[in-house]
């Protein structure tokens, strides 16, 4: 495969990998997962699940705004270890149209008399911009993360980026006036468009708003999904439960396989208002009917079914970097489904979790690294549990 060069390869720290090959890459990382998960699950682990063509393959693109020396707009990522802002025009991971369209934003600035954020004065309007490109519909939102809601000429400005970029399909603005590092603000208005774009993966369609949480490599997230689905080993009967469920990805393709690979019924579970907002939203708009969401911690309400005399056939788990909790796997333990499907973006907390699942009573079968960041260091992975049978 062929080798690119990046300029910024050892200021920016996000592509150790690239001075390696592929092939010797996804080695690597395959070392890496059975160094993570330990030597109790070492010999269970597979080959990675590698890309065909691993370049640009990030469909969410965040740059962040500053001012170099001479007072000039620059956007990119923070410099490794530092709070610096690293230009960036170009990334080979990231989608080349967003590239582009944040850099006509950053160019238009002047024009427009609008200042960049400063955070040592908090003073200026632009601090980042986002967008978020549809992988299977080609929609493109742009989110602008102001400091203020007060947006000058922002009609004229939306107008001469849909001049410059007919492929915007919407456009938002959030207003985050914080001074943590988060992103996103909670407010927002519409500038544009709808204020959220669709993608499709897996043959159902996925509504996804400015905050919600949607894997940034579809192509990877498609074997990933179709490799958590067949590990389920789903018939048609089963009752599933999505937990971390989001705006219900994985339930909703569970539920509307193919009538002899699907679940029965599928109970998603998220704590975020408004990911389940946008899940009733997708269940609605494909269809499914054999799916239903709840806004709960995932813990406390396997717990609560458990006390009701309920049962669950299958858990899908996708828990965040920090893995999961003692707690939720004890909850799960006491529900007792058949099978556990864990979807993990750190090896690390994976191969934890698996220690304490295996005390809880679930062994663990085959554990596939999917390659979700080419490049990078990370490396996802999924497994199936079943539960163990006890002696008489």
């Amino acid at each position: 495969m062929e080798k690119k060069l990046c300029i910024n390869q050892k200021r920016c720290g996000s592509c150790r990998y690239l001075s390696l090959s592929y092939e010797r890459q996804l080695a690597a990382k395959e070392e890496y997962v059975k160094k993570a998960v330990g030597p109790g699950f070492a010999k269970k682990v597979m080959p990675v699940i590698g890309m065909e063509e691993p370049w640009h393959y990030r469909n969410k693109v965040t740059a962040v705004f500053a001012r170099d020396r001479k007072g000039n707009p620059v956007s990119g990522v923070y410099e490794g270890g530092t709070h610096r802002v690293l230009p960036v025009e170009e990334c080979l991971l990231e989608d080349a149209l967003a590239d582009r369209i944040i850099g006509t934003i950053r160019g238009m600035l002047k024009s427009f008399k609008i200042w960049v954020y400063d955070e040592d004065t908090r003073r200026g309007l632009l601090r980042y911009v986002l967008v978020r490109r549809g992988f299977a519909t080609g929609q493109v939102l742009v989110v602008l993360v102001t400091a203020s809601p007060v947006f000058p000429s922002k009609k004229n400005f939306v107008q001469a980026l849909l001049r410059a970029h007919p492929e915007i399909t919407t456009v938002v603005q959030n207003i985050n006036a914080r001074t943590d590092s988060l992103i996103l603000g909670d407010r927002q208005q519409i500038l544009y468009g709808k204020g959220y774009i669709e993608d499709v993966l897996c043959g159902c369609t996925f509504r996804i708003s400015p905050a919600s949480f949607y894997q940034v490599n579809p192509v990877q997230t498609r074997k990933l999904y179709e490799k958590a689905m067949e590990l389920a080993r789903l018939t048609g009967k089963e009752r599933v439960i999505d937990a971390y469920c989001g705006i219900g990805t994985i339930g909703l393709i569970a539920a509307s396989r193919p009538a002899a690979s699907r679940a029965g019924e599928v109970l998603g579970v998220e704590i975020n208002p408004d990911a389940v907002r946008d899940a009733v939203i997708n269940a609605k708009k494909n269809g499914v009917s054999n799916v239903r969401f709840y806004r709960a911690d995932a813990g406390d309400f396997m717990v609560k079914m458990a006390q009701d005399g309920e049962r669950a056939d299958v858990l899908f788990m996708d828990p965040p970097r920090s893995g999961s909790t003692e707690k939720f796997l004890q909850s799960a333990a006491a529900l007792a489904p058949e099978r556990i499907v864990y979807i993990s973006c750190n090896p690390e907390t994976l191969g934890r979790d698996l220690k304490v699942l295996d005390r809880l009573g679930y062994q663990a079968g085959k554990i596939w690294p999917v390659d979700m960041f080419p490049w990078t260091e990370s490396c996802e992975a999924v497994c199936a549990l079943d539960r163990k049978r006890r002696r008489p």
